[in-house]
């Protein structure tokens, strides 16, 4: 990969918020903004974002922090990377498909109490409308080191239903573990693979317990999926647990070349909050041991299996 594609020329980098003027420099910073929650949300580091992008790291340093001057050509690379349409890292004014836009600006003309009612006026019509079957399959989203293999397990042993664990499945259907597949095929490879795999799961299996990767959010399509067809249940903890939990099992990648680990813990929680949120139900399993949150997590999800 040619790394120096998409390098600005000098004036470029030495470019400052102070030069561009006012607006400039409150649109750099924004799109800093952006660029830095999409990486954040996809559990990206700025150097994997750097590389699968053709943009050198100190320059993606740039861009985040507002001092940058990015190219078209730069942003369409960043986006592509991230997998996402170039226009979310662009703040939303113009250009936007006129019904999208007509939405954006009646919602900024509404109170904040009246948010949440359109907000679940939207929502009532889109499970409506795409007929959405659940049936009795729970599925568990969340950070690493929520619990989403050690209790979906044993609450699939509980229901007497079959226990999927989605990353399993992926490396099963690939024939190599989880980070070989990233290393040799890389992200986009893995997603398609996790859409493809969901949708065997949900076509199978009337009733199962599915624990999800944590970057499931990232990719709309397979979580509004797993939204549609499965009740979902949100495992969270306090950033701390999430980390030595996963450390106490062993694996060490969240502190691999990451002097800053508890940090970046906190931004991507920060970026998927609000899709983990979107799930039906939440459980907090901060400072509780095994056996008393699998009781939480079953009274919670009885009357779920019962709809």
């Amino acid at each position: 990969m040619n790394y120096n594609a998409h390098m600005p020329n000098a004036l470029d980098t030495r470019t400052s918020p102070d030069a561009l003027g006012r607006a400039d420099a409150a649109l750099a910073s924004e799109i800093g903004r952006m660029v830095r929650i999409g990486r954040a949300k996809r559990g990206m580091s700025r150097r994997q974002l750097a590389q699968e992008s053709g943009t050198s790291e100190r320059y993606l340093a740039q861009i985040e922090s507002g001092a940058g001057n990015p190219s078209v050509l730069v942003m369409r690379a960043v986006a592509a990377a991230l997998e996402i349409p170039l226009l979310e890292l662009l703040p939303r004014s113009g250009g936007l498909a006129a019904p999208y836009a007509r939405i954006i600006d009646l919602l900024g003309r509404a109170s904040p109490d009246d948010l949440s009612i359109i907000a679940d006026s939207i929502e009532r019509r889109i499970d409506g409308a795409a007929a959405t079957d659940r049936g009795r399959r729970i599925a568990l989203v969340g950070l690493r080191g929520a619990g989403k293999s050690t209790l979906g397990k044993l609450l699939a042993a509980k229901l007497g239903v079959p226990f999927i664990e989605l990353n399993r499945m992926i490396e099963q259907e690939y024939g190599a573990s989880m980070p070989l597949l990233i290393e040799m095929s890389g992200v986009a490879t893995f997603k398609r693979l996790e859409h493809a795999c969901l949708e065997r799961v949900v076509a199978e299996n009337e009733a199962a317990v599915i624990a999800t990767a944590g970057g499931i959010v990232s990719n709309p399509d397979t979580y509004g999926l797993l939204l549609r067809r499965t009740h979902t249940v949100w495992l969270c903890a306090q950033p701390q647990e999430h980390m030595s939990r996963v450390m106490a099992q062993g694996d060490f990648r969240p502190m691999a070349r990451n002097r800053e680990a508890m940090a970046d813990l906190h931004a991507i929680l920060e970026a998927r909050r609000g899709d983990y949120a979107r799930a039906e139900a939440t459980l907090d399993t901060s400072g509780a041991p095994v056996a008393q949150s699998l009781m939480k997590l079953q009274k919670l999800v009885a009357p779920l299996m019962e709809g």
